[in-house]
């Protein structure tokens, strides 16, 4: 029929194709956002972190020396004289049993005292707060002046130690020494008791914060049914605490591993305690060996991850076997 207008057609619903479309689009978004929110971050890893970890990789495979170090480039002359020549300089491989048991013996009484701290400081005393802030005081000081301080007390001459010995000891200089009819590392020993003193405090924080988080319920459960202090200790305070001690343990050997510093200040890595770290400055600073300082510190860097894997691997294994 003429003049006669046609019926609206009814719109159709978009299609789902199109709602994915547009489904992926918002994710895009999202993701980009995401991307631009971290971008800072990764830009500070990428420059701090990564570059440096490169360019140190590229050094060790070069011959670079403090004179010649312009002229080295991504495209240098690669060469594995620098692993060869400092695995087999004399002094590597004590170096390395140094660096382990000043890791290990460090790590693991650091974590003994934290223990022994945190369980004599758990319960409610007059002082408390203030001899929990005191306990603090080894970790937070200037790590020159807790060293010279050590150097003070220590010296053989006018130290406070060795006025309450019958013979002075030289502590830090002294690499060898008589103690019941045992040769014992005496200049080590020290510096594994400073590591101790210096970083139970951090193992203190951990473990503290751990028990404060524990039910009650449960020692309170354990000493109504007859358990002595021993016994409370072993089956229920110390199971709850395994988690935190083995971070513990992977913290402390990481940082103390690497640590340079302290031995540095105390020692100078004389007397027997040259640790792999210092070994490092050493080739860097006495030789000008940029090379092998590098790859000294790739080694060092090897080591350290092969342990870590070794560790966690045994670690995440036992917790497996606990569930």
């Amino acid at each position: 029929m003429t003049g006669q207008s046609a019926p609206p057609r009814p719109r159709r619903a978009a299609s789902p194709p199109q709602r994915k479309r547009r489904g992926r689009t918002l994710r895009e978004q999202e993701a980009r956002a995401g991307l631009l929110l971290i971008s800072p971050t990764l830009i500070i890893t990428l420059v701090v972190v990564v570059l440096p970890l490169m360019w140190a990789i590229m050094l060790a495979f070069q011959s670079v020396r403090l004179i010649n170090i312009r002229r080295s480039g991504v495209f240098g002359n690669y060469t594995l004289e620098n692993f060869t020549y400092v695995i087999s300089e004399p002094g590597f491989w004590t170096s390395l049993a140094n660096t382990l048991v000043y890791t290990v013996a460090g790590t693991g009484l650091s974590i003994v005292l934290g223990l022994v701290a945190a369980l004599a400081l758990r319960q409610r005393f007059a002082g408390r707060t203030l001899i929990r802030a005191s306990i603090l005081i080894p970790y937070v000081a200037p790590v020159v002046a807790v060293t010279f301080l050590w150097e003070t007390m220590l010296n053989p001459q006018y130290g406070l130690v060795n006025t309450w010995l019958s013979e002075p000891i030289a502590f830090l200089t002294q690499a060898q020494g008589d103690f019941l009819g045992f040769k014992i590392p005496v200049a080590l020993l020290t510096v594994i008791l400073f590591e101790a003193w210096r970083y139970f405090p951090f193992a203190f924080l951990f473990i503290l914060a751990r028990l404060q988080a524990m039910p009650a319920d449960l020692e309170e459960a354990a000493v109504v049914d007859g358990a002595a202090p021993t016994q409370l200790f072993r089956h229920v305070i110390l199971p709850q605490l395994w988690s935190v001690i083995a971070l513990l343990a992977v913290l402390r050997f990481v940082f103390t591993f690497t640590k340079f510093d302290d031995v540095y200040l105390l020692t100078g890595g004389g007397a027997g305690t040259e640790v792999v770290s210092v070994r490092v400055y050493n080739f860097l600073t006495s030789r000008d060996d940029i090379g092998a300082a590098a790859a000294q510190a790739i080694v060092l860097a090897v080591f350290l991850v092969v342990f870590l894997i070794i560790y966690l691997r045994f670690f995440s294994g036992g917790e497996r076997e606990q569930r």
